[in-house]
């Protein structure tokens, strides 16, 4: 009896310690990536920032080297990239390398090296070079960007 209480005990410990790592989720780590790559496909495509930002929670937060501060919600950030955009700059290509996916649940956080190439509005083209992580919680069955933190690389 001794025996059995003790292994459930262990068996016990040992599931709620899995639930608090990571999960191997390739569907889930596809469809994340899928999201933010759509994101910029849309932007270098020059749909509009509402089209860009279609798969962002209205109570989305962000990090960048652009602003000192957290920048809440998804109208803020809206109408802050529509006034950088609005000076004729634009991204002509962006991608992801060193890709990494970890799921919790209905909660996934994809890291990796963000590459990609800007034109400025007096046309100088430069690259455009970040540490990123993006954090989506599935929400009404369908993932949603929650908060990112885009950081530059030096």
């Amino acid at each position: 009896m001794k025996t059995t209480h003790t292994l459930v005990v262990l068996l016990g410990t040992l599931l709620l310690l899995g639930q608090a790592y990571a999960g191997d989720d390739p569907k889930v780590a596809a469809e994340v990536m899928a999201l933010a790559r759509a994101q910029w496909a849309a932007e270098t495509t020059g749909k509009s920032v509402a089209e860009q930002m279609a798969d962002t929670a209205d109570d989305y937060t962000e990090f960048n080297p652009d602003f000192p501060v957290r920048l809440d919600g998804k109208a803020l950030n809206s109408r802050l990239s529509e006034a950088i955009g609005s000076d004729g700059s634009k991204s002509l290509v962006g991608d992801m390398q060193n890709a990494k996916v970890q799921v919790y649940g209905d909660t996934a956080v994809l890291t990796y090296n963000f590459v990609g190439v800007n034109r400025d509005k007096d046309g100088k083209v430069s690259p455009n070079k970040a540490k990123s992580t993006r954090v989506y919680s599935r929400i009404g069955g369908k993932w949603m960007l929650v908060h990112a933190n885009f950081a530059p690389v030096d």
